[in-house]
């Protein structure tokens, strides 16, 4: 990937965080919501935007993800004032499935009772 789409991808996730953290006003979006990754297509025709939640309730995330998709206009015009692009892409939201079973994993570790061995000193 070129230098050109990383800048455009991080400038992209930068602004639509923001732009959904602190212009949109739904109460049905969490405040634990992260955009994880952002991937414009080569044209700057299409974005797909990965979201993921510090919790593993999917069907929160499903929730917020129709909330997105209806926004797509209001995001699209208020990204439109901060960045300037050839095109403003269609958004495509998406879960990041990664980052969930990130979350579920470390859950899994935290809950683990592990005995401490002979001659381990607490630190």
């Amino acid at each position: 990937m070129s230098i050109r789409f990383e800048r455009a991808n991080s400038e992209i996730q930068r602004c639509v965080s923001d732009i959904i953290h602190n212009k949109m006003n739904d109460p049905r979006i969490s405040p634990l919501l992260y955009i994880s990754e952002v991937n414009v297509t080569a044209d700057f025709r299409y974005c797909k935007v990965k979201v993921a939640l510090d919790n593993d309730d999917e069907s929160v995330l499903q929730e917020i993800i129709k909330v997105l998709e209806k926004s797509e206009g209001f995001i699209k015009k208020e990204l439109a004032s901060m960045v300037r692009m050839p095109y403003m892409p269609k958004f495509q939201f998406v879960i990041d499935k990664g980052t969930m079973a990130t979350v579920r994993i470390n859950e899994i570790l935290k809950n683990l009772d592990i005995p401490k061995e002979d001659g381990e000193d607490d630190e």
